[in-house]
């Protein structure tokens, strides 16, 4: 019998029904125990989610400040698991505050120590920095990362924007405008991606994750758009700043949340535009350095490997 752990924060519940969809597969084999593990937070995060407070959560979301967490059941932590998923959102580029407070917990070593990780991310579309935190993170852990899943959203970037932003707020998934896509993962992918569980499955019951992720990877587990890398790293540099601006002067932080909405109003809809036009222009010139670095962020190793 192979014991394996699902840990998840889905807030709006999409992400629970991607990861639930992805691994059908092992609720069905004899051979397999699944276990489930919501992280739950001492202080919940509401969904819908006012805007107010969507924002007031950016500097500790993006700085990976942990918040308390409630104890996993004693079961959990006493069950050595043979293979642990971790389904994680991202929030403000990266890792969602439940699942950074969970893998910065006393509990993530003892769950994680030594087990194969494969890690399942749904986000709007960029992904590829809060993946690589997440790495950083199961690595202090001295978990094993062994494959990747990243779902999104496939609509138009600035489409997409606006359809998540309503979702959020609104709590209602539905046709923004009557015509504009809905929002998130679509349906067909997370349907589709029943396929991942059964490629891993055979993985699992080897104990011998040798070339899962180059099978991930040629079923379409990971797509990386370069612009949306390069979006990523440039958004980190200046969200960097503004997170340590808001958290260095706390009596000013109403203030200084407001103006960091403008700059991401600005940054969204008329920076990226030019950005991308760019990026566009210059692609034949970088050709050579963006297909390395998009074998890399594929793949499942850290830098210094």
């Amino acid at each position: 019998m192979k014991n394996v752990l699902i840990i998840y924060y889905s807030q709006s519940g999409q992400l629970k029904e991607a990861v639930e969809t992805a691994f059908s597969v092992f609720k069905n084999d004899e051979e397999v125990s699944l276990t489930y593990y919501n992280i739950e937070m001492e202080k919940q995060f509401p969904f819908p989610w006012p805007a107010t407070d969507f924002f007031d959560a950016f500097p500790e979301s993006f700085k990976q400040i942990p918040a308390s967490i409630l104890k996993p059941s004693t079961s959990i932590l006493n069950t050595k698991f043979d293979l642990v998923i971790l389904a994680y959102q991202v929030w403000y580029l990266s890792p969602s505050i439940p699942i950074n407070s969970f893998l910065k917990s006393e509990y993530a070593k003892t769950m994680l120590q030594n087990t194969p990780v494969i890690t399942l991310s749904g986000s709007r579309n960029m992904w590829i920095m809060a993946q690589e935190k997440i790495k950083d993170l199961l690595k202090q852990n001295q978990a094993k990362l062994v494959g990747n899943i990243a779902m999104v959203d496939r609509n138009i970037n600035l489409v997409s924007v606006i359809t998540i932003v309503d979702w959020l707020f609104s709590g209602e998934k539905r046709r923004v405008w009557g015509f504009l896509p809905l929002a998130g993962i679509s349906d067909k992918e997370i349907a589709e991606s029943s396929r991942f569980g059964k490629l891993i499955l055979p993985y699992l019951k080897q104990n011998n994750y040798e070339g899962l992720q180059t099978d991930l990877i040629k079923n379409g587990a990971v797509e990386v758009r370069h612009f949306l890398v390069s979006m990523d790293q440039k958004a980190n540099k200046m969200f960097k700043i503004w997170s340590g601006i808001i958290l260095k002067y706390p009596n000013k932080r109403k203030t200084l949340l407001k103006f960091f909405y403008y700059y991401l109003f600005t940054a969204i809809w008329i920076l990226s535009p030019i950005v991308h036009l760019i990026h566009t222009i210059t692609l034949p010139l970088q050709y050579f350095k963006i297909k390395k670095q998009i074998q890399y962020y594929q793949g499942i190793t850290t830098k210094n490997e």
